[in-house]
């Protein structure tokens, strides 16, 4: 079998669009992947977020998270310190420790993008978060006794929720 050409169909500023054969899939062109964040503050809560995605056109509530290396100054950055900036800068909490608790494709038939779910703990609060400029990040600080019923609380009030959160649940043992 000869090998096949990978066609790009369109490039842009982050995104590429390829295709291979009969699949059409997009890659980033800036970013070794994402890290997705399990954060329990030492009040046993967890750590999420609420912001506007414009693909979905609404609302949602998502684990922080982040590209890795997608920008100039962090080329190179390990998915820990990377997990580490990006959990700060969104929630205003910065971690002690950082790691990886499972790696794999964000969505296998759409994109080439690999996700590292990572544990960061030894939290202290040192600002109240939000993002960088840009980011429009509401915090949320759930207790883990009662995440379940807010999360479904705030899917009946209309917000997408990350599916990611469950897969964050079950590593702490409530999924």
């Amino acid at each position: 079998m000869s090998e096949a050409k990978i066609e790009t169909l369109h490039e842009g500023r982050f995104l590429r669009l390829l295709k291979d054969r009969h699949w059409e899939y997009v890659e980033r062109t800036n970013s070794s992947g994402a890290a997705f964040i399990l954060a329990v503050t030492p009040e046993d809560e967890l750590l999420l977020v609420e912001q506007y995605r414009l693909p979905l056109h609404a609302r949602t509530i998502e684990l922080p998270a982040g590209m890795i290396g997608d920008d100039e100054g962090f080329k190179g950055e390990a998915v820990e310190a990377s997990a580490l900036r990006e959990l700060e800068e969104e929630t205003g909490y910065r971690g002690s420790a950082a790691r990886i608790l499972a790696s794999g494709p964000v969505a296998a038939g759409m994109t080439s993008e690999q996700l590292h779910l990572v544990e960061i703990t030894g939290l202290t609060r040192v600002h109240a978060g939000g993002g960088v400029e840009g980011e429009d990040i509401t915090v949320h600080r759930v207790p883990l006794r009662e995440v379940h019923g807010w999360l479904e609380r705030k899917r009946a009030e209309g917000f997408q929720v990350e599916p990611r959160i469950y897969a964050a649940l079950y590593f702490q043992g409530r999924g």
